[in-house]
């Protein structure tokens, strides 16, 4: 190997691995390469030149120094090429350097994933950006989702990611800013997406304008004199669940079949904390201080408009670039199930190709299906599954939801998206390892039942998990029961009368 001002850190690290534990002698700033992921992300583009300007070492002293330590290690020292020797005559001014090469795909997604690594490694933002400025400059909403998907499997937890995401956003905002915002058609779901975020600035904008008129420090008595209208507001925004709802079940699962899943378990995340969130500002509303109040409706706004820009910069460019109109009929089609915050879809928009909607069969054949103890229809066991007063969702041997009973007062929302989906996608991030934890235990056999209760709204929801097994005792699925047992729990003594009074 020769050893020169163009020769990366990854090649150098692969040929002499030894490099990696020597490095930190010359400069604690390479000290991150011992990070496997900041050598696999960072290293694989960083070349020594580079590294000497990281490590604020000359470049002829890093060469030298890296030729004798391989030296020491192996007994032959590789050649050194330091290129234009010190005080040689430069080239007149007046004749132009050649233009640099445009990066790769390849090259700009190791250098965006470069950036990223520094910053979980705490980098400094105001360097970060500009050194995406200098180097890159631009970014595609797609690159971004790639670059986090691609941390997200060298091991970066995805807790971390979403704690970082807004910073990722912040560092790469002028490349993301020069990218349009959708426009689309009254109908399609990222149109209907979006004027619900025109609702949802609207009611924003009326808490922003109470905290104007309350101040940093609101008196008690001014707080006690909009509170009530604070509330109606806080109520109004409640709403927004079922916007974030609707993406979690249409819009993700169909990303993710297009390979698309740590974005979008990271977007859950952050629902979940501005939900989190809301609850919070409900709270110390209604009982808190006016300071607690007016700093808890702060942080919600905060994050509600954020999310915004990541829907219309980020995750709407991103699904429009992946999916195909098929795609996004699918995905309107089972909006219905989930509903709409504050609007109705408008009309005007008008798919170029139709998809088969979900279909389960043709429910009226008089063909029967023989079970253990009699033999139903498909129409008739379609009803009966439908009428029991309780949710039903099977999970199959290999774990994609196989089913969900279409009730007509479901405790939780449940749309066709997720059929196909792994089970472990349709969970909030932050109870996915409890779902894996049963599935685990059913599939081994150490467990046959897990339950949950649970207080929601004034309903107290009853969870079941019921392994499946057929009469040799393979697993063959999960079933999740959940049961509204409200009106249950207040019965009290007998009624072995009719009462239809």
């Amino acid at each position: 190997m020769i050893l020169n001002s163009k020769t990366k850190i990854s090649e150098l690290a692969k040929e002499y691995p030894f490099i990696i534990d020597f490095m930190p002698t010359l400069s604690p700033e390479y000290k991150k390469l011992q990070n496997p992921i900041i050598r696999r992300t960072m290293g694989a583009v960083a070349t020594m030149e580079k590294v000497a300007s990281i490590g604020e070492l000359e470049l002829d002293y890093l060469l030298n120094s890296v030729a004798d330590e391989i030296e020491r290690q192996t007994g032959k020292r590789p050649e050194v090429d330091l290129g234009v020797p010190t005080g040689t005559v430069s080239a007149p001014e007046t004749a132009p350097a050649p233009a640099a090469a445009p990066m790769s795909q390849d090259e700009r997604k190791e250098a965006l994933k470069a950036i990223l690594t520094d910053l979980h490694a705490g980098g400094d933002t105001d360097e970060l950006k500009t050194r995406f400025a200098e180097t890159i400059a631009d970014i595609t909403p797609s690159e971004l989702a790639a670059v986090e998907q691609s941390l997200i499997e060298d091991g970066l937890p995805e807790e971390e990611v979403k704690n970082f995401c807004t910073l990722h956003v912040e560092v790469f905002k002028e490349g993301l800013d020069k990218g349009d915002v959708p426009s689309m058609p009254g109908g399609h779901p990222v149109h209907t997406y979006m004027i619900e975020n025109r609702a949802t600035e609207n009611i924003v904008a009326e808490l922003e304008t109470a905290l104007c008129d309350l101040g940093d420090h609101p008196d008690a008595d001014a707080f006690e004199a909009r509170k009530a209208s604070l509330m109606a507001n806080l109520e109004k925004l409640g709403q927004l669940n079922t916007h974030y709802t609707r993406k979690e079940n249409q819009l993700f699962p169909t990303l993710e079949q297009h390979g698309i899943t740590g974005p979008t378990q990271v977007m859950w995340a952050v629902h979940d904390d501005i939900r989190a969130a809301m609850k919070d500002a409900v709270s110390k509303t209604e009982s808190g201080s006016a300071q607690e109040a007016v700093s808890a409706i702060n942080e919600v706004n905060v994050a509600i408009k954020d999310m915004i820009y990541k829907e219309e910069h980020i995750l709407f460019p991103m699904s429009l670039e992946n999916l195909t109109e098929a795609d996004w009929v699918w995905v309107r089609k089972g909006e219905e199930d989930i509903g709409y915050a504050w609007v109705m879809p408008s009309t005007g928009w008008e798919p170029e190709e139709s998809v088969k909607a979900y279909d389960s069969g043709d429910m009226t054949t008089t063909s029967y299906v023989n079970l253990d103890t009699g033999a139903l229809s498909l129409e008739q066991i379609n009803l009966m599954l439908k009428h029991l007063p309780m949710d039903i969702t099977y999970v199959d041997d290999n774990d994609q939801v196989a089913y969900f009973s279409a009730t007509d007062d479901r405790i939780f929302p449940r749309s066709p998206g997720i059929i196909g989906r792994q089970v472990s996608k349709c969970h909030p991030p932050k109870s996915v390892h409890i779902v894996e934890r049963i599935v685990k235990a059913f599939k081994s056999g150490e467990r046959d039942v897990a339950e949950f209760w649970l207080e929601r709204g004034g309903v107290f929801v009853h969870i079941r998990y019921f392994a499946v097994r057929d009469d040799e005792g393979t697993y063959k699925g999960t079933i999740e029961v959940s049961q509204d047992l409200t009106e249950l729990r207040k019965l009290e003594g007998e009624q072995r009368l009719l009462d239809w009074e």
